[in-house]
């Protein structure tokens, strides 16, 4: 070998070397997504999000709905899965935030097992009272609470409409009895057909039957007003400053996941939530745009842990 094919060949050996080192681009193979919840709202978001990766990233975003035990089944079999960013887990964000207080033991620890990638919006939940009940306002059904027996339906112990109205209750100083359903569907047909007095529940499921006169709407639990329904109040406006009962969906995978692909999804989160199809999807549905990073993601989410824990605790809320 003459010193010119030597130099070739060490040359080609340099190159070649830290190519060989490189790993291959994520993903290179279709991703599991574990959906926490039987086909609804979440399912419908998650699909949206993950046909927009799937285009950015050229591999199927693949979902499997395991729903049960408030989201702890999917939960667990996805902190329990290789960390190589081909499981994730899209899931309510009660599933970290409230579950911890209202089960008495869990298979995975919600702050240790999981890393966040994303929490990428948020949602609120109409007040709302049966028609014939005289309150026309948060102000007038509270002093009505105060004289006369009151009830409310959820969708289910610990479910965001059983945790609205119990943080709702602890501020006002008001009791109502609480009548609890398996989902929140049902939950709605009662109070509209005057079985039940009042509901807190997402302004979707709750909106279109103020509109027909069957439901009368006192005012939405989040922050700002909704621009589904952008006349009625926030709790806070109504008389309770500081109330704040928003739910949020929540992206994530197994802990010690790289980095890298923490990123890499957390950007094409965000590229897809920017999208005007999804935007126009998420007005609809009344879901409001967060913009926060992995980081801010997992703060949203422990500071929630920590102000539904106190609700919790007040209410004494436990799983059935």
């Amino acid at each position: 070998m003459t010193l010119f094919q030597r130099i070739a060949a060490v040359a080609l050996i340099a190159i070649a070397a830290p190519a060989a080192a490189q790993p291959s681009a994520y993903p290179a193979k279709p991703v599991r997504v574990i959906v926490t919840t039987v086909p609804g709202p979440l399912d419908t978001f998650a699909r949206i999000i993950c046909d927009k990766l799937a285009g950015a990233l050229k591999q199927p975003f693949v979902i499997e709905n395991k729903a049960g035990a408030g989201g702890n089944i999917g939960a667990e079999i996805v902190a329990k899965s290789p960390a190589d960013g081909y499981t994730l887990l899209f899931a309510l964000d009660t599933t970290f935030t409230v579950n911890p207080s209202i089960y008495k033991t869990m298979s995975f620890d919600v702050a240790k097992d999981l890393v966040v990638i994303s929490v990428p919006v948020t949602y609120g939940q109409m007040l709302a009272v049966n028609a014939t009940v005289p309150a026309k306002n948060v102000h007038e059904l509270v002093e009505l609470a105060k004289h006369k027996p009151l009830n409310y339906a959820s969708g289910g112990n610990g479910s965001p409409s059983h945790l609205s109205f119990a943080y709702f209750l602890a501020t006002s100083g008001v009791e109502m009895n609480h009548i609890p359903y398996k989902g929140t569907g049902q939950s709605i047909v009662d109070v509209v057909a005057g079985q039940v007095d009042s509901i807190f529940a997402v302004t979707t499921g709750v909106y279109p039957h103020v509109k027909s006169g069957k439901l009368r709407a006192l005012a939405v639990s989040s922050t700002k007003r909704t621009e589904v329904a952008p006349e009625v109040p926030t709790v806070a406006e109504a008389g309770y400053p500081g109330f704040d009962a928003s739910f949020a969906y929540a992206l994530l995978a197994p802990a010690g996941t790289p980095e890298e692909i923490v990123r890499t999804l957390a950007r094409e989160v965000k590229n897809a939530m920017a999208a005007p199809d999804v935007r126009e999807k998420n007005r609809l549905a009344d879901y409001a745009a967060t913009d926060l990073d992995p980081k801010q993601s997992a703060q949203w989410l422990k500071d929630k842990r920590e102000h539904w824990a106190r609700v919790v605790q007040r209410a004494g809320i436990m799983a059935q």
